[in-house]
């Protein structure tokens, strides 16, 4: 393994500590600030919602410089947001420390994705995004479930002090081991653009919208879900994270083994999948046991449609691939500030802490009909017409 893949792995770890320890800490900060668990659950659609607009913002920000440099510069502002977090008086500082945070979360997965493709050889490029994205799940398995339990025990602020330290130890790791990458030239920004007139581009991005919005429906009411339904104590919520992370760790390395063989049905399997577990997770969510297996299935079969879904996006995007590749990073959490919006209306609503599920199984199942009619689209589409929609002129990219 190329050692700007585990520099790269390493950042983002942190960044996976912050935006899911959100999930088991939501209890302790609404009591704190003294505001309910929906209103709270704004963390959760705030950070999303910043990843959204830091993705195209940052990206297209940080073409005049290389791509370390711009690495290294998305960890600081990811420290300093988490420090804000860490500290803020009000809930509305809070907020804003959420969103600092998150300006830099689309565009370092979406560089580093790019990155990393780069790095490998063609036939092994999901692999390598993968490798990557492994950080984000190694971080749902030891960093969130850590994060949690030191926030309840000792209390939440504790919790983002030390991932703000995480941050540095990224920047450090990325500074030291990450290689002088091609600075993205401000000229090629028209190029990166065009990307977007390929119909399949913006098809993949919908598809990584309301995909993965389908698995924060649940997940971000999780805490009060398994609290106040499947009659888990507080103290379980942590190793219950555990669960969740190990699904998305072999769900990341499931979707990455088979989006190089077979792209489109392993999205068809993990997405139908998704949205009949989460259907199902309304009622297993009364079980403990049930309760359990549903939310390993619900990280496993979400995190594996993030390989072949960035792969996806980087293949149709051609030559034009980092700002575009960044965007999709930005549509998994435009998913997540959806789903985690929508869930909290259906709570407030009155239709109880399970009802998330419900609209999460709609969302996957939305996701699922996108994957059809785009290859139906696919199979429509002469050869060579798709690869001439970044224009003549695109660049080829790089291969390391």
């Amino acid at each position: 393994m190329p050692p700007a893949l585990l520099a790269l792995a390493i950042g983002a770890f942190g960044i996976g500590t912050t935006e899911f320890v959100i999930m088991g800490l939501l209890p302790e900060i609404a009591g704190d600030y003294g505001v309910s668990i929906p209103t709270a659950g704004l963390l959760v659609t705030g950070y999303a919602i910043g990843v959204v607009i830091g993705a195209p913002l940052m990206t297209v920000l940080g073409t005049r410089i290389s791509r370390k440099t711009m690495l290294i510069l998305l960890m600081g502002l990811f420290v300093v947001g988490n420090l804000l977090s860490a500290l803020a008086p009000t809930f509305g500082l809070m907020l804003a420390g959420r969103v600092v945070a998150s300006l830099a979360h689309g565009a370092f997965f979406g560089i580093g994705s790019v990155v990393a493709a780069d790095l490998v050889a063609p036939g092994k490029k999901a692999g390598a995004i993968a490798t990557m994205f492994t950080g984000l799940t190694v971080a749902n398995i030891v960093g969130v479930p850590l994060g949690t339990f030191i926030g309840q025990a000792v209390g939440w602020r504790t919790t983002f002090a030390i991932v703000a330290a995480l941050g540095v130890v990224g920047l450090l790791g990325i500074a030291g081991l990450v290689p002088a990458m091609p600075r993205t030239e401000g000229a090629r920004l028209r190029g990166e653009l065009t990307a977007f007139r390929n119909p399949q581009v913006l098809l993949a991005m919908a598809m990584t919208v309301l995909g993965f919005g389908g698995v924060f429906a649940a997940i971000t009411y999780i805490a009060p879900m398994m609290t106040h339904v499947a009659g888990y104590p507080d103290t379980a919520v942590t190793w219950l994270l555990v669960l969740f992370g190990l699904g998305m760790f072999l769900g990341n390395l499931l979707g990455g083994r088979y989006a190089d063989r077979a792209l489109m049905p392993m999205l068809y399997a993990t997405l139908g999948g998704l949205a009949i577990v989460l259907a199902l997770f309304t009622v297993t969510a009364h079980d403990k046991i049930l309760a359990a297996i549903s939310i390993l299935l619900v990280g496993a079969l979400g995190f594996a449609t993030v390989p072949p879904l960035q792969k996806r996006v980087l293949d149709q995007a051609h030559g034009a691939p980092t700002l575009a590749s960044a965007v999709n990073i930005g549509a998994f959490n435009l998913g997540n500030a959806l789903a985690a919006w929508l869930g909290g209306l259906v709570i407030a609503a009155g239709f109880g802490y399970t009802s998330p599920n419900w609209v999460g199984a709609v969302l996957a199942a939305a996701a699922l009909g996108l994957a059809f009619w785009s290859a139906v689209l696919e199979r429509r589409t002469p050869a060579g017409e798709a690869a001439d929609v970044t224009g003549p002129h695109a660049p080829a990219p790089v291969h390391h």
